[in-house]
């Protein structure tokens, strides 16, 4: 099922990390080997077509798709993360599965910051939009914004900006 940091078999309605390099993709598990979550939509020039992640066309839309998790994680490592299981009690996997579904083939807004795949997939587990990605660039921002207003490094603001638009 592609290339796992544990021996673990997901669960209907399990949330999946994909580690992209600088940024991870999340999507959910569907049973079966799938997984639902957010790609680019339909006419976007990208070079992977079945697992593309948004990181090569900025847009404002994206399409939900259930695709075998093997291809959406290609050569990348994945796990199963419920990261927030301890903050927010998971939805029934029946509901996080057949919401997720009826999502499929679906165009929506897409924001980096605001309507990511990570937002997306929180919020069919726990029923709310939560992304620890953005959370984080966001501390690290202000706190870059400090270092810069005490001594200049405008360049790590635009760094953070520019891993975020990659998601």
């Amino acid at each position: 099922m592609g290339l796992s940091q544990s021996d673990e078999t997901p669960e209907p309605g399990d949330l999946i990390e994909i580690f992209r390099g600088g940024y991870q993709h999340w999507a959910v598990y569907v049973g079966d080997g799938y997984v639902v979550h957010v790609t680019s939509p339909p006419g976007a020039d990208v070079r992977r077509a079945a697992s593309n992640t948004l990181t090569s066309v900025p847009t404002k839309k994206a399409m939900v798709r259930r695709e075998k998790l093997r291809e959406v994680v290609g050569d990348n490592k994945w796990r199963i993360n419920n990261i927030l299981d301890k903050k927010y009690k998971p939805r029934s996997p029946d509901i996080i599965v057949k919401e997720a579904l009826r999502q499929v083939d679906n165009l929506m807004e897409y924001s980096v910051i605001s309507e990511n795949c990570e937002h997306f997939a929180t919020k069919l587990r726990y029923g709310k939009p939560v992304s620890r990605q953005v959370h984080e660039a966001e501390q690290a921002a202000a706190a870059t914004g400090i270092i810069a207003a005490v001594g200049g490094a405008v360049v790590a603001t635009a760094a953070i900006v520019a891993s975020l638009i990659r998601n």
